[in-house]
């Protein structure tokens, strides 16, 4: 582990934890959410919104990055915190989803993963080593390992070579990083302090799961993730792996549970001993006029707001619900004005940067089952109807 990365479980309420992760850019109170950066920015913001929304550490995207404009370019800038100019943590992915989302486009190997790019066709070869090398010249705080992600459903024996897949990657990117580090290959790494997170899968089977889990710690990463949920699953099923998953992770490091992001989700693995979120729910979601509010979603698009004056969500203490009507964001949605994503982006920003800020407090104070009672009381996936 890095001199620059720690972690350390302040509080307790339950298998829920109140923490804070130490990067070499500084300290994440965890439970976390991460906003999306994909391409080195969080659509229809800037840094400095998302400063003032209160977010503490972004992800961003290797395999998007590395094609445009290039890790190389990136390093020779400096890296990407400088490139992008974000003062705080940065956690990149491995670049492994966006490579098999892109189904006959790319071929999966022992080597690693062969695929063409959606920009110009060129083909490109992604290995665990590239994948560390790529995440090195970038200069996150967190960089992942490269895994293999089983579609929903999948079979036993195809989930349990995807989890195999995953250890025999994760070993390799374990060894490769450990090499950057003591300056082994000429890798240009843009920040020294970069810890890596092993990566857990297994699909929905408890014992593929445990072996993932057992096997992906004794490797010694500088912490872990779960992989592979939020890909159609039953929320239940979801809710059963993170709990069984999470207990076999060490307490002492920080738990990410990636591409979760509804809000009773978060709210829910939470109580399942999680740490830290990423999802791409509440920027996407705010560009297509979506909006969450404590009561559940409401679509801003939809003619009954045309003429309502009231704030997204009248609870709500954010920028946009502070100074603009339904029936504004309604016209700028209509319109296509550029402005309409970035208050609505603003506005979803802020509901779950906000709900994490309370469930940490809530956990401080040993009130989050009541947090957690009161959230799933009044929260609905259901649209707004009113």
């Amino acid at each position: 582990m890095p001199a620059s990365f720690g972690f350390t479980v302040i509080a307790r309420d339950g298998r829920a934890r109140r923490g804070r992760m130490e990067t070499a850019h500084g300290a994440v109170d965890t439970p976390a959410f991460m906003p999306v950066g994909t391409r080195g920015a969080v659509k229809a913001v800037t840094g400095r919104d998302l400063l003032e929304l209160g977010a503490s550490i972004i992800l961003a995207n290797t395999y998007h990055l590395s094609l445009r404009p290039g890790d190389e370019l990136i390093a020779r800038r400096g890296g990407l915190h400088r490139f992008m100019a974000w003062p705080g943590p940065v956690l990149t992915d491995s670049g492994g989803y966006q490579v098999f989302s892109l189904g006959e486009r790319r071929t999966v190997a022992e080597e690693g993963v062969r695929f063409r790019s959606h920009l110009d066709g060129s083909e490109h070869l992604l290995t665990p080593e590239r994948a560390v090398d790529i995440q090195a010249r970038l200069g996150s705080d967190v960089a992942m390992a490269l895994d293999e992600c089983a579609p929903y459903p999948a079979t036993a024996e195809a989930a349990r070579a995807a989890m195999l897949r995953t250890l025999r990657w994760a070993d390799r990117s374990r060894a490769r990083l450990l090499a950057v580090r003591e300056g082994g290959p000429p890798v240009p790494t843009t920040n020294p302090g970069q810890a890596q997170f092993g990566i857990i899968q297994g699909g929905v089977f408890e014992a593929l799961r445990d072996e993932s889990a057992d096997r992906t710690v004794a490797m010694g990463f500088d912490a872990y993730a779960i992989g592979g949920l939020s890909v159609g699953e039953p929320v239940e099923t979801m809710y059963s792996v993170v709990e069984r998953t999470a207990g076999r992770l060490p307490e002492d490091r920080p738990r990410y549970l990636m591409g979760t992001g509804m809000p009773d989700d978060l709210v829910e693995s939470v109580a399942r001993g999680i740490d830290l979120f990423d999802c791409v729910l509440p920027t996407r979601n705010a560009r297509n006029g979506q909006l969450f509010t404590r009561l559940g979603p409401l679509n801003i698009r939809n003619a009954r707001y045309a003429e309502d004056d009231r704030p997204p969500d009248e609870a709500c203490h954010c920028y946009t619900c502070r100074h603009f009507s339904r029936a504004y964001l309604r016209h700028l949605a209509t319109v296509q004005e550029m402005t309409s994503a970035t208050l609505n982006t603003l506005h979803n920003l802020h509901f779950y940067l906000d709900t994490m800020r309370r469930i940490r407090e809530a956990i401080e104070f040993g009130s989050f089952g009541e947090f957690r009672q009161a959230f799933l009381g009044t929260y609905s996936r259901r649209p707004l109807t009113a």
